[in-house]
Order: C-alpha cells, then structure tokens, then sequence
C-alpha cells in the first residue's frame, strides 16, 4: 500500500483514510528513501501538502529512472498551473488537492493499476483473497462487540496484516464508540454508491484506525438499517475479502437478514457464549439453526467469554450441552471494560494480559501462521467447496 510523506500527524490521519489500511506514514523525504528499500514491489507515493515542491520534484524526477512502476502522487493545498507545470516536468502521475479525499482514494487505484499493468498481472494472481471472520451471538450482554474489536486488533499486530472490522449491527453497533472513533462516513453511505461499487468506492467509506486495521462503522442513526438492501451487504463484504487479509465482522444478535447474507461470505463463524443457561438456550438454537443452512461445522468455533466465572456450570457442561469443543475460553477480568471505557482495546492497553495473550493466540490459530513483520498476503486454507446458505439474483 501506498508510503504518505506528512510531517503534520492530524494531515496524515485524514489522507490514511483515503488510501486506506497498511499504508504507511513516514514524516519527510529522508525517511521515505530508507523506506523505499524495504518496499521493492510498493507503487504509490503521496507526497502531503507539508513537504516543499521543489524537493518533492526532484525526488520524482529521480524515482522515474530509478523506480518507474511507483507513481508520485502529489498533495497541495491550491493546485494552480505552476504547481501541475512543475508536477508534469517531474513526472508525478497526479495532483490532488488536499480536500479532495476520494480524488486521492481513486489515485491510489489508478496507481496500483499502472503498477499491475507494467509488472503484469500474474504477479497478483498469486495473492488469493482472505479471509471473512464472523462473530456472532443470539444473546446481546456476552461480550461480542468487544471479542470482534480484540480479535480484530490482534490479527492486525504491528500492521503485519491488512484488516478491515465491519459493523453488521445496523441499527445499534457499538464498534466505533468502542474504539473512541469519529467516522465521516459509515456503511450506509455505500447504498448512493452501490450502483458502481467497487472497491476504489467503497475505501473512502473506512475509517482508519490504526496500521493494518481500518473499520466500516454502522450507521449512526437507527432507522439508517432501513434504507440498506441486504444484497449491499454480500457485495461489500466481498470487495473487503478480495482487497483485506482478514475482514472481521461484528453482528446484530440475530439472524437477520444481513447476518445471513453475512454468512454467506463467511470462512470462519465464532459462536460467542458465557456460563448462563439463557445463553446457552439460545446459542444451541443457533448451532440447530447453522445446521438448518447448511453451514460446516469445521469452520464453527466456540467462544466461551468470562469463562472462569464461578456460577454452577462449567465448560465442560457447555461442550456437552452444545456438543461443540471450546476453541478459545477467555478468561474474567475487569480490565477488559476498564480498558474498552477508557478507549483502548484490552489487546493494546494491555498486551501481556491474559485476556489479550487468549486472543492473539487464537488470532494466531485463525490465521493459521504468526503474523511476519512484513505485510504479506497469508494464503488461504484448502477447503471443500460449500453450497452457498442464500441464493440470491445478482450476487
């Protein structure tokens, strides 16, 4: 993903949300050249509005000859004829003025385009696409919001992974005030989209959070779930499973609709429960449900949250009763909500927690491999192919 040159941290937070996640940010010129030599196969440079034009010029004048596949795409605060003058003779690919976030997002694509086109596209066709982690529970009060944040957090570690965490809880998702995020746009802005949705679109839509992770927050007012199709949902989560390692998604507590539709686009399913018997009750009408669509079992995994709680039922009672092993038992600690109050995830306040070392350890499992330090596309496991859960035109 593309390197942002930005000494101004606030400048190069909003242009992260248009280029999206694993882009880099580097404070001036003298670090991107040390970057660059990490980055052999990078392809977009955005030189932010802070930088000075006549070094930004020579360093595209240099990257032309040295680097041709990488397009410089140059950020200012008025575009005017000098400044495009300056960025033909230099060979920069674009100008963009600085408020113009989805002129930088479609920059970006353009980029990448002219990078595939040049080193041809076989080199892409190795990288398949990732993978959908759902995270879903009957029963509101079990710690699902939280467990999605977490496990979204631990999977993108030190940005070793692209991950992007999706809100399927249209009318009440809690994703972006767990993460203490102030998003411009959220999902229902993809349905004035949806027409000529691909994935330059709908990146604008994310909010970056930190590197690696972005997220697609749910709408901010209720009634908003109202005006989004269904089938927006399965096109969505496709586009982010073609362009993220993991999309991680968080769920109304039901099988509504876009839960369903979810589902379908789903390669891993954690089935969130606690020591509670109401929530077992509707946790093994949900496995008998999953069962009813044909959903594989080896692709369920069971979440026993706050497992050590002493309330009279045991683990052992709850792999009994819904005839499931425990893939992960997390354990009880007021840290988590302390943490999550105070606006960090347990997993980043606190990362020798029990609590976290749980979830990055079974991040680990579901990706199948520890992250590595350099961002790498993680291949998908082999699996047996899976008839589709709703067969919808159009999808």
């Amino acid at each position: 993903m593309p390197i942002i040159v930005e000494n101004s941290r606030t400048n190069a937070d909003v242009f992260l949300s248009a280029t999206g996640a694993g882009s880099t940010v580097v404070a001036n010129l003298d670090e991107l050249k040390r970057s660059l030599a990490d980055f052999p196969d990078e392809y977009a440079i955005v030189i932010g509005p802070s930088v000075d034009l006549e070094a930004a010029a020579s360093l595209a004048d240099t990257l032309r000859v040295t680097r041709p596949t990488v397009s410089v795409i140059l950020i200012r605060r008025r575009v005017d004829t000098s400044v495009l003058a300056e960025a033909l003779r230099s060979g920069m690919r674009e100008v963009v003025d600085e408020r113009d976030l989805t002129g930088l997002g479609a920059a970006v694509n353009r980029a990448e385009q002219v990078w595939l086109a040049i080193n041809g596209a076989g080199k892409s066709s190795s990288v398949t696409q990732g993978k959908v982690v759902t995270v879903f529970s009957p029963k509101g009060g079990v710690g699902k919001t939280t467990l999605a944040v977490n496990l979204a957090v631990a999977l993108s570690r030190n940005g070793a992974r692209r991950v992007c965490l999706v809100d399927l809880d249209l009318a009440f998702g809690d994703v972006a005030i767990t993460l203490q995020l102030f998003p411009a746009r959220t999902i229902a802005d993809a349905v004035h989209l949806q027409s000529g949705l691909d994935f330059a679109v709908l990146e604008p839509l994310l909010t970056h959070y930190h590197e690696g992770l972005s997220a697609l927050v749910a709408p901010v007012q209720p009634d908003a779930k109202d005006t989004i199709p269904a089938g927006l949902v399965g096109r969505i989560l496709s586009l982010l499973k073609s362009n993220f390692d993991h999309v991680v998604v968080d769920t109304a507590p039901a099988f509504d609709e876009f839960v369903l539709q979810a589902l379908d686009e789903t390669d891993e399913l954690l089935l969130v429960t606690t020591l509670d018997v109401p929530t077992l009750k509707n946790v093994k009408v949900a496995v008998e449900t999953l069962d009813l669509l044909n959903f594989p079992k080896p692709r369920r995994h069971l979440v026993l949250n706050r497992a050590d709680d002493k309330v009279g039922l045991g683990p052992d009672k709850v792999e009994s009763t819904l005839d499931m092993k425990i893939a992960a038992a997390v354990p009880t600690s007021s840290q988590v909500a302390h943490a999550t109050n105070a606006g960090e995830p347990i997993t980043i306040a606190s990362p020798k927690h029990a609590v976290s070392q749980t979830l990055v350890k079974f991040a680990n499992t579901l990706a199948g491999a520890p992250p590595k330090q350099e961002h790498k596309a993680a291949p998908r496991e082999a699996s047996a192919p899976r008839r589709s859960l709703l067969r919808r035109n159009g999808r």
